[in-house]
């Protein structure tokens, strides 16, 4: 009698932070795996995750293009597996004042955060709504509920994945299909080093959180079909103060944190 094939789950951005642990997570509760990221690292991590996954299939590829989206998605369809969970958690920050910035580089956060992101889930969503079953965790942020002063984009972005996270969750109401937004706060991984932000005083806190604990939190919404959650009680009384501050207020408090050397203030 032929065995019943283990659950397929993909997540991007799984070589380092948060998606590599959403990784783990996934593969100590039996899924095969499909990670992907924009880097060569990510053979490493899929040698890391074979320890406890059944099955690891990692992709390098540019979620930024439509050539790099398309390559996963080729990956997938080859697998020839249904997909019970995806986890879009490839996204990119970029720091210091927007003027200053090079076009490439913003436009590559947009591309990443945003353009790459719904190409993946629109592709795979339709495959789950065909399937009545599926459940998709966008990694959203706190910093969507905040402009973003010298973080213009990166959190602009996030806030447009906060809002469309919902729209599609609503859309998916009686699909069978859950959506769910983590809403992680400032979190120890490599992300200020790559924003070219540790001169910041967000950059150099030394109190953010553990990307396992953000992960487990994530983790456990999707699999409840909830909407939204943040992680960290910190995180959550930000996102309750921000409902209710000034934009204009919100705005300044975040310049404190994030224009260049303010670290050393």
């Amino acid at each position: 009698m032929a065995s019943t094939p283990r659950p397929l789950a993909i997540i991007t951005g799984a070589s380092t932070g948060i998606g590599r642990e959403l990784a783990r997570i996934a593969a100590e509760r039996g899924y095969e795996l499909i990670v992907a990221a924009n880097e060569a690292r990510i053979e490493e991590a899929a040698r890391e995750l074979r320890a406890i996954a059944p099955a690891v299939t990692p992709v390098q590829c540019d979620l930024s293009t439509a050539d790099g989206v398309g390559h996963l998605v080729e990956v997938i369809r080859a697998s020839g597996r249904p997909v019970e969970l995806l986890m879009a958690n490839a996204g990119l920050g970029l720091g210091h004042g927007f003027l200053d910035q090079d076009p490439a580089d913003w436009r590559r956060v947009v591309e990443t955060n945003v353009t790459g992101t719904l190409m993946l889930i629109q592709l795979v969503g339709r495959q789950m709504r065909a399937q009545s079953a599926g459940r998709i965790l966008i990694t959203g942020s706190i910093a969507g509920f905040m402009p973003g002063s010298f973080q213009a984009v990166y959190n602009g972005s996030k806030a447009f994945l906060n809002s469309f996270s919902f729209a599609l969750r609503n859309e998916l109401k009686d699909s069978g299909v859950t959506v769910t937004c983590l809403m992680p706060g400032p979190t120890d991984t490599e992300f200020f080093a790559r924003a070219g932000m540790l001169d910041t005083q967000v950059g150099q806190d030394g109190s953010k959180g553990d990307p396992a604990d953000v992960a487990a939190a994530g983790f456990a919404a999707m699999m409840k079909g909830e909407g939204d959650v943040v992680s960290g009680w910190k995180n959550k009384a930000m996102t309750a103060a921000a409902t209710v501050t000034p934009a204009g207020m919100l705005a300044e408090q975040h310049r404190k944190m994030a224009e260049p050397g303010s670290g050393s203030h």
